[in-house]
C-alpha cells in the first residue's frame, strides 16, 4: 500500500485528534446528562470517556487495507471514534475504514449518528474511504441471528476485523429474551456483558482483534465459568490492564465497579506472550507492566479456566508461593457453605436478643478481631433465631467453625475477612449463620479448634488478600471463590493454630506466624 506521504495527502495531527475526539467526549456528556436515570440503570449504560477510548484503540495491531470495525452497543460513539482516528493517524493507513454501530437508545442514536459524520470528515481529510454504517437495534438480536445463519438486513453476512465494546452491563434472568438468545448461539451466561462480548467475539474474521473493557467480575467464579470457556475457545489474550482504583475508569458517572481493559485475538492455534499492565488511570505516568505466557494468564489444567491478572513480579512470587501448598479445601476435609438465613425470609424467627428457645444468630458485625463476639448490643441487626420446626434446617450444632465475611466494606484492608466460632464463648447448643456469612464445617458440624484458628489465620493473611485480588476484581467473597484457594495441609493449620492465643495478632505479626510456620517451618 502506498505511503499516505507520498501521496501527497496531509496528516492527522496530534492537535487535530484531541480536538476532535474532545468534541466527541462533549458529544457524549451531553447524551450522557439526558439520559434518564432509571433507565440507564435498567440498561446498564455507562457512556465511554475519551481517555478510555484512546487508551483501548491504540492496543489493535491490525494493519489491513480494508478494515471493518464492529462497535455494539456503540452509546454516543467515542469508541469506534476513537479508533478511527487512531487508524488514520498511522504513517501507514488503511484504503478503507467501514464502521457497524450498534445503539438501540433512540437518544443516543442522534448523537451516534453525528459522530460517525465527524468520522467520516476525518477520513476524507486525510484520503480514506469511510462508510458508517449506524443500526439502531438490539445487537445481541441481530448477531445471534447471523450466527445462526440468517441474514442481517443488508443482505450480507458481516464479519469483522476489529470490536471495539463497552457493553451494558447487567443481569439478565434465566427465562428473559437475552438467556434465550444467547442460548441459541451456546452460551449459557447471567450478564448482559459476557453476552455481548461472546457474540462480538464470534463475529470477528480468522486473526481478528477485541478491545474491550468490562467489569473484572468474569475472571473468576461460576457465574461466569461457561462464559470464559466459550469465550477461549476461539480468542487468546494479548493484553489485560486494570486500573488501581475502582472509580477511575467511569468517574465522571461515579461507577465503582473494578473494570479492565483486555485486548484478544481470534487465533486457537497459538498461545501468544500477554502484556499484563496496571495503572492508576488511563495514559498515566505511573503505568506498570511485565509480559507472561498465555498459560500463567490461565493455568492449563485449572478446570475453572480462572483469570489471574497479575501485574507485579513480586504477586507472580506470591502467587507462586500459595499454589506451591498444593492442597485444596477438601483435602483438609472441610466444606465451604454459604449461611442458612435469609433474613427477610425468616422475619418471623429473628430476634432483637437471645432469650429462651432461641440460637445465637451471626452476622458479619459480629466479626471483631478474629472472633465472633455475641451478643453485640451496638448493632441493629438481630442476635438471635427463635427455635421450632422452621428453624430446624437453619442451624448448626455447636462447634468450631470458621467464618468469613461474603462482602467486604471499602475501609477493609482485606478483602477475605475471617472470624472463628467458638462455642466456648457462646453458651448455646446450636447456632445460625446469616446468609452475608461463609462457613467452613465438617459435614455440618465443627472443627478442631486449633484447626479453626489456623484456617482463620491463614485467610486473614495479607498473601491470601494478594492472590485474592489476582482474579476477584469485587468486593464479593463467594463460597466458591473459597474453594478455589490453595490451602496448606491440615497438620500446618493446626501447627499455625496452637501459635494463636485469645487474641488474634495484630497484621504484620499474623503475617510473620504465617511466613514463619507454612513456608519456613
Amino acid at each position: 500500500m502506498t505511503n499516505v506521504r507520498e501521496q501527497g495527502l496531509r496528516e492527522v495531527t496530534n492537535s487535530e485528534a484531541e480536538s476532535l475526539l474532545l468534541a466527541v467526549d462533549d458529544v457524549r456528556k451531553e447524551a450522557s446528562a439526558r439520559l434518564d436515570p432509571r433507565r440507564r440503570a435498567q440498561m446498564g449504560q455507562f457512556l465511554t470517556p475519551s481517555p478510555i477510548a484512546t487508551f483501548m484503540a491504540g492496543m489493535f495491531d491490525c494493519r489491513k487495507s480494508e478494515v471493518r470495525i464492529l462497535d455494539p452497543g456503540a452509546g454516543a460513539g467515542t469508541l469506534c471514534a476513537a479508533l478511527v482516528l487512531t487508524l488514520c493517524q498511522r504513517p501507514t493507513r488503511p484504503a478503507t475504514i467501514s464502521v457497524t454501530a450498534y445503539e438501540v437508545d433512540p437518544l443516543l442514536v442522534g448523537y451516534l449518528r453525528e459522530t460517525l459524520d465527524r468520522c467520516g470528515t476525518a477520513c476524507e481529510d486525510v484520503g480514506v474511504s469511510f462508510q458508517g454504517r449506524l443500526v439502531d437495534d438490539d445487537f445481541l438480536a441481530a448477531g445471534a441471528n447471523a450466527l445462526a445463519g440468517d441474514l442481517f438486513s443488508t443482505g450480507e453476512q458481516e464479519r469483522f476485523d476489529c470490536a471495539i465494546l463497552n457493553p451494558p452491563y447487567r443481569k439478565i434472568r434465566t427465562e428473559s429474551r437475552e438467556r434465550s438468545l444467547l442460548r441459541s448461539v451456546g452460551l449459557e451466561t447471567t450478564n448482559l456483558y459476557t453476552g455481548f462480548v461472546a457474540v462480538a467475539a464470534r463475529l470477528l474474521m480468522p486473526g481478528g482483534e477485541m478491545v474491550a473493557i468490562t467489569p473484572r467480575s468474569f475472571c473468576n467464579g461460576p457465574y461466569f465459568e461457561a462464559f470464559r470457556r466459550y469465550f477461549l475457545r476461539d480468542m487468546r489474550f494479548r493484553r489485560v490492564h486494570v486500573f488501581d482504583a475502582r472509580d477511575s475508569a467511569f468517574a465522571d458517572d461515579k461507577v465503582l465497579q473494578e473494570n479492565v481493559v483486555f485486548h484478544a485475538v481470534k487465533n486457537t492455534e497459538a498461545k501468544p506472550a500477554v502484556i499484563v499492565s496496571a495503572s492508576p488511570a488511563p495514559g498515566g505516568a505511573d503505568l506498570r507492566m511485565r509480559t507472561i505466557k498465555h498459560d500463567e494468564l490461565i493455568r492449563p489444567r485449572d478446570r475453572h479456566a480462572i483469570i489471574h491478572v497479575v501485574p507485579e513480579k513480586d504477586g507472580e512470587s506470591i502467587r507462586d508461593q500459595l499454589i506451591s501448598l498444593g492442597g485444596t479445601v477438601s483435602d483438609l476435609g472441610l466444606t465451604v457453605s454459604t449461611g442458612r438465613v435469609v433474613d427477610f425470609r425468616a422475619r418471623d424467627l429473628l430476634r432483637s436478643q437471645p432469650g429462651k428457645n432461641t440460637a445465637p444468630l451471626i452476622y458479619p458485625c459480629h466479626f471483631k478481631q478474629g472472633f465472633v463476639e455475641w451478643p453485640n448490643g451496638k448493632t441493629r441487626k438481630p442476635n438471635a433465631l427463635a427455635l421450632g420446626p422452621r428453624a430446624e434446617e437453619l442451624v448448626v450444632p455447636e462447634g468450631h467453625y470458621v467464618l468469613t465475611k461474603r462482602f467486604s466494606t471499602k475501609e477493609e484492608r482485606r478483602r477475605i475477612v475471617a472470624a472463628v466460632y467458638d462455642p466456648a464463648r457462646v453458651n448455646a447448643s446450636q447456632v445460625a449463620f446469616e446468609n452475608h456469612v461463609n462457613y467452613f464445617h465438617t459435614r455440618g458440624g465443627g472443627l478442631l479448634a486449633a484447626l479453626a484458628k489456623g484456617l482463620a489465620a491463614y485467610l486473614n493473611s495479607s498473601l491470601v488478600d494478594t492472590y485474592f485480588r489476582q482474579f476477584s476484581g469485587h468486593t464479593r467473597v463467594n463460597a466458591s471463590d473459597l474453594r478455589s484457594l490453595p490451602y496448606p495441609t491440615r497438620s500446618a493449620l493446626i501447627a499455625l493454630g496452637r501459635r494463636i492465643g485469645k487474641c488474634f495478632p495484630a497484621q504484620e505479626e499474623l503475617d510473620r506466624l504465617v511466613d514463619e510456620v507454612l513456608f519456613r517451618g
